[in-house]
């Protein structure tokens, strides 16, 4: 299997560092609002990555956060926490803020078929792992404090922007936004791993440290809570393109300098979801969910159908008119599926000769919309309905997109529709034989004029007959 690495910049084999085990992590919701379509594409192609992996026969072990505590409006450690922002807007507290909007992320993902992780950690879960790996840097002194507050100091770094070229001023939004600059940093690419009640008074979740009563800073989370579950060598690790820098950039800093080696091997982003007039995002207002989604008639599966159309590696532009486009795509889809029988047995050396080229697209830096087109070509593929059934049923354990019940359920609809019918068209049917045996008679009688006064009648009926050797023959008109 081949994939892109975020670190190399190059497609690379995905190589584990246990030969058949593969530690996984995902940088999980930060659960102050519902995610919108946007933030779910990222996890949609993290779901099939991780069921592909193991499709190939990996052992796969994936851990993923849930940030209820720490992470400020601006990646660059200003702005106030997004959780306390959640709660003040709907007046509640952060923990029943955490506690909505968790089971409402969970629920979208049941119904668009994303796998829920092995382990699902809250960062409020882990406070003496975030104070532990804190007291370690310190120690190795790549942290220090100043104001209060715990700083991890980037100028002890051979290299701090590890995934490609970013300048200290990329760290300046918020202070262009209006937003006080933190004095306390020796530099500006430096990022908070605690903070304290000194700076944040009206921070509603606090403990004690060694250094104050406050609460952690966004990034030292996950590399904690990865340490954790996944042990000191994590294999991938996932998330949005946007968590690179400064997220992912300060992970990777905070976790070498703790641990004293490499930590990640390979590093997995998916690329935004934007509409005509950019990146989707909650605060310019282009908030659409699964459940708006729902609420016009869309089935969630169609929108993870609708992502699976396009390389990851590759900004997605999101339209009502290219939604439509994949509902109509996916219902060919499912009717296809529907008018397969089960005859014959599975032909195992055509499911082994298909399944390879399943597993080429997909293992090609899991190219999903080469996996579709594998998946119309078992349509045409010269074998059995079985054969045909067995291989979409495989290929759906990576693409989730219910293909067999969909199916099901199709078949079901018209069964009961062709009986709704037939009952309806029973008593038409016997009346129109009714009549047309009457005019048989009058014919026999040699009384043309009731025979054309029932075609007559018939034709009123918008029944049309045809009198041929074999016998009249009628037909209906719509």
């Amino acid at each position: 299997m081949k994939l892109y690495n975020t670190l190399s910049h190059k497609v690379e084999e995905f190589t584990p560092h246990e030969a058949g085990k593969v530690k996984m992590y995902t940088c999980g919701p930060t659960v102050y609002h519902f995610a919108h379509i946007g933030n779910l594409r990222t996890y949609i192609m993290e779901d099939v990555l991780e069921k592909f992996l193991r499709y190939e026969g990996y052992d796969v072990t994936r851990a993923m956060n849930v940030t209820d505590v720490g992470h400020l409006t601006s990646d660059g450690d200003t702005g106030e926490d997004k959780m306390l922002k959640g709660a003040r807007r709907e007046h509640k507290t952060v923990m029943e803020i955490a506690k909505y909007y968790t089971d409402a992320f969970f629920a979208d993902c049941e119904k668009l078929n994303i796998k829920t992780p092995d382990v699902v950690e809250p960062a409020t879960n882990c406070i003496p792992e975030f104070i532990k790996m804190i007291e370690g840097l310190i120690e190795k002194g790549y942290a220090y404090e100043a104001g209060g507050n715990v700083y991890f100091d980037t100028s002890k770094l051979d290299n701090y922007y590890v995934f490609g070229a970013h300048r200290a001023e990329d760290l300046e939004v918020g202070v262009r936004e209006g937003v006080e600059a933190d004095g306390n940093k020796r530099n500006k690419t430096d990022f908070v791993l605690w903070f304290t009640k000194s700076k944040f008074e009206d921070q509603e979740l606090k403990w004690d440290s060694p250094w104050g009563v406050g609460y952690p800073g966004w990034h030292i989370e996950c590399s904690a809570i990865s340490l954790k579950h996944l042990g000191e060598y994590l294999d991938i690790h996932c998330g949005g393109i946007d968590n690179a820098f400064p997220h992912h950039t300060n992970e990777i800093a905070q976790s070498e300098s703790y641990l004293g080696h490499p930590w990640c091997r390979h590093w997995f982003h998916v690329l935004h979801l934007n509409t005509n007039s950019g990146k989707m995002s909650k605060s310019k207002g282009e908030f659409l969910t699964v459940s708006l989604l729902e609420e016009k008639g869309y089935d969630p599966i169609v929108y993870r159908f609708f992502c699976l159309l396009s390389h990851y590696r590759k900004s997605l532009v999101f339209s009502w008119e290219g939604l439509d486009n994949a509902a109509v795509a996916y219902g060919k889809i499912v009717s296809k599926v529907a008018a397969l029988k089960e005859d014959g047995d599975v032909d195992e050396e055509v499911v082994r000769e298909y399944r390879e080229r399943f597993k080429a697209a997909l293992g090609s830096d899991l190219n999903t919309s080469n996996g579709i087109t594998e998946l119309y070509n078992v349509f045409k593929a010269k074998t059995n309905g079985a054969t045909k059934l067995a291989l979409i049923r495989d290929y759906d354990r990576v693409l989730s997109l219910d293909l067999d019940k969909a199916a099901a359920k199709l078949r079901e609809k018209e069964a009961e529709e062709k009986t709704g019918n037939e009952g309806e068209k029973d008593e038409f049917t016997l009346k129109i034989e009714e009549m047309i045996e009457k005019r048989l008679e009058a014919k026999r009688a040699r009384d043309f004029a009731t025979a054309d006064a029932i075609r007559s009648e018939l034709a009123g009926m918008g029944v049309e007959i045809t009198d041929t050797p074999q016998g009249t023959k009628y037909t209906i008109k719509k």
